[in-house]
C-alpha cells in the first residue's frame, strides 16, 4: 500500500475572511470573555474586543494603511498583538511578524524584505531595547510610521469617533485568497524566507486544529507559545476566535510556573507548548501544588514529543484529549494531528493522521515516486494549507512547492499501516555512518528512557574513518551524576545495534534553540566540532 492519505471532508472549510468569521464569532457571543492578559489583569468581551480592534483598524486606515500594505509587529506576546492580528486582518493589511529575539541585522533584513510600510512595536523585552535597534535601522527601511505600544501615539491610533464604523473608512473588498501575514522561516541556515499566508490558509487551519480537539465557545485557552509563530496566533488565537472560546495570555514569555498558576485561576480546559515547555512545567518544584483538574487537552507541536512527556500530560496534567500536532510555517502551519479519541500508543508514537481537506505523501527523496508504507521518505503535503509562495522570491518558492502544488518539507517521515505518520528525522539530519543511515530520533527516544537523563538530542559529527559519527547532548536530571561516553555506551551496548551507539557524550545545560522552541541542529554540530577538535 502506498504512502498516501487525503483528509476528511467534513465539515467544509470556511470561506470567508478573518475578520468576516470574527465578526459571526462577536455576533453570536458578544457577552462571553474573549480575551484574558494576565500580566496586566485586564478582560475583554468579545464586544469590547471588536470596539478595541475596530478603533485601531480605523486608525491604521487613517495613518495611510490600505488593503495589501505591510504592518510589522515586533513584540512578545500582549493582547495588544492579538487585537493588532484582527486589525490588519479586517482591513486586508499584510501582518508581518518579526520575532522577538531578533537584532538589529536580522530586523532591517525583514522590514527591508517584506517592505513594511508601519512598525508596530514593544519599546522594550527582557534585556532588547527595541527601540534603540529601530533607531538604529529603520532609516534605511521603507518604513514610514512606528508606533510604540502603551505610547500617545499608539493611543491616538485607538480613539474611537462616535458615529464612525470601520466601513465607513473600508472602501475595497478583501477575498479568502488575499495575503494576510508573512512570517519568517527560522533560518537555521541562510537568510530567513517569508512564508505568505492568506486568510483562507490560517483561518481554516487554527479551526481544524481546535476541532481536532473539540472545541466550543465553552473552552478556555492557555497560550504561552509565541504570538509571532502560527503555534501563538494560528492554532491559538485564529483556534479560538473561529469557536468563540477564551484566549488566556499568561505571560509576555513562557515561565513554567506563572503558566501553571494561570492554568490553575483561569480554569484554562487547553494549553498549548512545544515539549521543552511540557518538560519545564512537568519539573518544576512547584508542579505538584498547582490544581490543574480543569485541563482537558491541548496540543503538544514544534518538535518531537518524548513518550514519558505525553503520558505525564495525560496522568499527571489530566489533559486526557491531548493532542500531538504536526507541521511547518509554510502550510499554516498544522498537516497531521491526532485525534482527541486516539489511544495512547497512537498519541505517543506518531504525530497524528492527515489533516482534513488535506493530502500528504512520503516519497523517495531521489526519485520522487512515492515510497510503500512503512519505508521512510520525504514528508509532502498539499491542499488548501499550503502557502502562497515566500515574499517577493519565486525561486525558493518552486524549489519549495512543485509543479503540480506539493510542498516538500524536507523532513524524513514514515505512513504506518494505519495511515498514522511518524518523523523520522530531517532530510539534513540524517547521520549517514559507514554506510548506514541512522535516524537520531530513534536514538533519542532510547536515551530520553536513563533514569537520569531529563532531555537528549543527537546530531552527526565529522569523523575520518565513518564520514559521520554520533554525538548526544544530554541534560541531566537535577541532582542526577553527569553521564560519559563509557557510561552512555555502557547503557546501550546489547539494546541498540553497536552503529547506533554514540561515540561522543556531551553534558550540556541547555540546547540552542529558535525562539520557536525547535533545536538548532546545525550550531549544535559546528559546537561540537570545535569543542571534539574534529575540525
Amino acid at each position: 500500500m502506498e504512502s498516501y492519505a487525503k483528509g476528511e471532508l467534513e465539515p467544509p472549510l470556511l470561506e470567508e475572511t478573518i475578520g468576516a468569521n470574527f465578526e459571526r464569532t462577536v455576533a453570536t457571543h458578544p457577552d462571553r470573555e474573549a480575551l484574558v492578559e494576565v500580566a496586566s489583569g485586564r478582560r475583554w468581551t468579545w464586544a469590547e474586543l471588536d470596539r478595541d480592534v475596530d478603533a485601531l483598524a480605523i486608525g491604521l486606515v487613517r495613518a495611510g494603511i490600505g488593503k495589501g500594505d505591510r504592518v510589522g509587529i515586533w513584540s512578545p506576546n500582549c493582547a495588544e498583538w492579538t487585537i493588532t492580528q484582527y486589525a490588519t486582518a479586517k482591513i486586508g493589511a499584510v501582518l508581518v511578524n518579526i520575532n522577538p529575539a531578533y537584532r538589529t541585522h536580522e530586523l532591517g533584513y525583514a522590514l527591508n524584505q517584506s517592505g513594511t510600510k508601519l512598525l508596530i512595536s514593544a519599546p522594550s523585552f527582557k534585556t532588547s531595547d527595541y527601540r534603540a535597534m529601530i533607531d538604529e535601522v529603520v532609516g534605511t527601511t521603507p518604513v514610514q510610521q512606528v508606533l510604540y505600544l502603551g505610547s500617545p501615539e499608539w493611543a491616538d491610533h485607538q480613539v474611537s469617533d462616535p458615529g464612525v464604523t470601520l466601513a465607513d473608512v473600508v472602501t475595497w473588498t478583501l477575498e479568502p485568497d488575499d495575503p494576510i501575514n508573512i512570517q519568517y522561516t527560522s533560518g537555521t541556515t541562510g537568510y530567513p524566507k517569508g512564508a505568505t499566508l492568506s486568510h483562507r490558509n490560517i483561518l481554516n487551519n487554527g479551526y481544524f486544529t481546535t476541532e481536532l480537539i473539540n472545541f466550543t465557545e465553552q473552552d478556555r485557552l492557555c497560550i504561552p507559545v509565541p504570538f509571532y509563530h502560527c503555534f501563538g496566533m494560528v492554532m491559538g488565537n485564529l483556534g479560538c476566535t473561529s469557536h468563540g472560546a477564551t484566549m488566556v495570555i499568561p505571560a509576555p514569555g513562557f515561565d513554567p510556573e506563572i503558566t501553571l498558576r494561570t492554568i490553575e485561576a483561569e480554569r484554562c480546559t487547553g494549553v498549548y507548548g512545544v515539549p521543552t515547555m511540557f518538560i519545564a512545567m512537568q519539573n518544576h518544584p512547584t508542579f505538584a501544588e498547582h490544581d490543574l483538574s480543569s485541563l482537558r487537552t491541548g496540543i503538544m507541536a514544534g518538535s518531537i514529543c518524548p513518550v514519558e512527556v505525553m503520558k505525564r500530560c495525560v496522568n499527571d496534567m489530566h489533559m486526557a484529549e491531548v493532542s500531538i500536532a504536526y507541521g511547518m510555517t509554510e502550510t499554516s502551519p498544522v498537516s497531521c494531528q491526532t485525534r482527541a479519541d486516539d489511544d495512547l500508543e497512537r498519541r505517543t508514537a506518531t504525530i497524528g493522521r492527515v489533516h482534513p481537506h488535506v493530502e500528504v505523501k512520503i516519497v523517495d527523496p531521489v526519485s520522487g515516486e512515492t515510497v510503500p508504507r512503512g519505508t521512510p521518505g520525504e514528508f509532502c503535503t498539499r491542499g488548501y494549507s499550503v502557502m502562497l509562495g515566500y515574499w517577493d522570491d519565486a525561486e525558493k518558492t518552486a524549489e519549495a512547492i512543485d509543479a503540480d502544488g506539493w510542498m516538500h518539507t524536507g523532513d524524513l517521515a514514515e505512513m504506518r499501516e494505519d495511515g498514522y505518520c511518524n518523523i523520522v528525522g530531517r532530510i539534513k539530519d540524517m547521520v549517514i555512518r559507514g554506510g548506514e543511515n541512522i535516524y537520531p530520533r530513534e536514538i533519542e527516544e532510547f536515551l530520553y528512557q536513563h533514569p537520569d537523563i531529563e532531555d537528549v538530542q543527537v546530531i552527526g559529527v565529522p569523523d575520518e574513518k565513518y564520514g559521520e559519527e554520533l554525538c548526544a547532548w544530554v541534560r541531566m536530571r537535577a541532582g542526577a551524576t553527569p553521564l560519559d561516553a563509557d557510561a552512555v555506551r555502557a547503557y546501550a551496548t546489547g539494546r541498540l545495534a553497536h552503529y547506533k551507539i554514540p561515540r561522543y557524550v556531551l553534558v550540556v545545560d541547555e540546547f540552542p534553540m529558535t525562539v520557536t522552541g525547535k533545536i538548532r541542529k546545525v550550531q549544535m554540530r559546528e559546537e561540537s566540532a570545535r569543542t571534539l577538535g574534529l575540525g
